[in-house]
């Protein structure tokens, strides 16, 4: 009985120790993971809108775009690129649930005529050499420019005008359409995320 009863002590001392390590290492660590996700958020604006000299990052709007599953409300975030106090082009992030390997985030950057100024894609598992592709500037590229008004949003495979990667149809259609549903939303509130004051 004492060969257990120093068993569970013996157990219980490390499972605090490893609890109060990872407690330190979590508090010591979320300040720079918090920086570092500021600093590519911050980068990927400064890829898809015009030219700023504000910070779009804290001159955002929130709406909400719909409900998850549990039935919570999902925001959208709106960040809004300056030029002194000129609106410039809005910047908001999309996510593609239906890509082959699973999510694709991606925020792409619009002009105040509701002109794409660019695209990053933010995250994705897509498999390497195929689907990955998405990530090359040359498939980023073919969203420059484009509109509600001015595309079919579909890829070429399926009738549209986005050209597809090779072997990797599902990748890019997810893409497309993401981004058109951002669009059409933006469209719809485009008052409302322009109005708005910044938080």
């Amino acid at each position: 009985m004492k060969e257990f009863n120093r068993l569970v002590i013996t157990l219980t001392l490390i499972a605090a120790g490893a609890g109060m390590l990872l407690s330190l290492v979590e508090s010591v660590t979320r300040e720079p993971i918090a920086m570092q996700r500021s600093l590519q958020q911050l980068k990927a604006l400064s890829a898809v809108l015009p030219e700023f000299d504000n910070s779009p990052d804290t001159d955002v709007v929130l709406l909400e775009v719909g409900k998850d599953k549990k039935g919570h409300p999902v925001q959208r975030t709106f960040f809004r690129a300056r030029q002194g106090e000129q609106l410039v082009g809005i910047a908001f992030k999309v996510t593609a649930a239906d890509g082959y390997s699973g999510n694709i985030e991606v925020m792409v950057g619009l002009d105040t005529h509701e002109h794409i100024v660019g695209i990053e894609i933010l995250a994705h598992a897509e498999t390497p050499g195929l689907g990955s592709k998405i990530s090359e500037s040359w498939f980023k590229d073919l969203f420059r420019e484009r509109s509600l008004d001015n595309t079919d949003w579909r890829v070429k495979k399926d009738g549209g005008e986005i050209d597809q990667i090779t072997g990797a149809t599902i990748s890019p259609r997810a893409i497309v359409s993401t981004v058109k549903s951002g669009l059409d939303f933006f469209h719809q509130h485009r008052q409302q995320i322009v109005a708005a004051p910044g938080e």
